[in-house]
C-alpha cells in the first residue's frame, strides 16, 4: 500500500473514513505505545467496526505509514519545503526531516523495530516522491535513473537525520542540515545531475 497521503482524489466518504482512522490512531498514540494498540482499538476510537477498518487498510502498520506520510507532508507544505533543483533544496528538506523527527509527540514510536521501520518507510517515501518530482521537472541528462537517484538521496538524508536524532548533545537543526547538504549533494553530481537543491521560500 502506498505511503503517500491516501485521501487525495478519493470519494469524499472514503476520504472521511480514512481520515477518521488516521485521527483515531494519532489520538491513541498520545496515550500508549504503538505495539499496545490493536485494530479494534483504532476502530472503536473512530466509531467504526473492524470490517470497515480492513476495507481501507490491511493492518495497523499500513495505517501508521499513511498517518506518518500525511503528517510529514503537511509539515513540509506548511514550511513551503520543496525539491525543485534550486540552491538549498537538500538543506531545506533536511531541516524538514530533522524538525519532524525531533518534534514527534511519541518518541517511543521508534523504539519498537516494527513501528520504527514503518515510520522510516513513510518518511522516506515522501522525500523520494518530492525529489523525483523535482528531478523530472528539470530533466537533464543523468547517468542513472531518476527513481534510483531519488531513492538513494532520500535514504541518505533520512539516515543522517536519524543518526543526528539519537546523538547526545546534538547540534542545532540548521547546523546538521548544512552538514547533510554537504554529504548528499555529491550523490547528485555523481549521477550527472547538479541540484543546488531547493528553493523553500522559508527557512526555519
Amino acid at each position: 500500500m502506498s505511503t503517500a497521503p491516501d485521501t487525495v482524489g478519493l470519494d469524499p466518504r472514503i476520504r472521511r473514513t480514512r481520515q477518521s482512522l488516521q485521527d483515531a490512531l494519532e489520538k491513541l498514540l498520545s496515550k500508549k505505545d504503538f505495539e499496545e494498540i490493536s485494530v479494534q482499538d483504532v476502530a472503536e476510537t473512530a466509531t467504526l467496526n473492524r470490517a470497515t477498518f480492513y476495507d481501507h487498510y490491511p493492518d495497523k502498520f499500513a495505517l501508521l505509514e499513511c498517518l506518518v506520510a500525511t503528517r510529514f507532508r503537511e509539515r513540509l507544505e506548511e514550511r513551503n519545503i520543496r525539491f525543485d533543483g534550486c540552491e538549498g533544496a537538500v538543506r531545506t528538506i533536511a531541516i524538514g526531516v530533522c524538525t519532524y523527527l525531533a518534534e514527534m509527540p511519541r518518541a517511543k514510536l521508534t523504539s519498537n523495530p516494527g513501528s520504527g521501520q514503518h515510520l522510516e518507510t513513510a518518511v522516506v517515501a515522501v522525500m523520494r516522491g518530492m525529489i523525483l518530482e523535482g528531478l523530472k521537472s528539470h530533466g537533464g541528462r543523468q547517468r542513472v535513473s531518476p527513481e534510483l537517484l531519488a531513492a538513494t538521496a532520500a535514504w541518505a538524508i533520512f539516515g543522517a537525520a536519524k543518526e543526528w536524532l539519537r546523538t547526545p548533545n546534538r547540534v542545532s537543526v540548521d547546523r546538521i542540515a548544512s552538514t547533510i547538504e554537504v554529504m548528499v549533494k555529491p550523490i547528485f553530481s555523481a549521477a550527472g545531475n547538479h541540484p543546488s537543491a531547493n528553493n523553500s521560500r522559508r527557512n526555519t
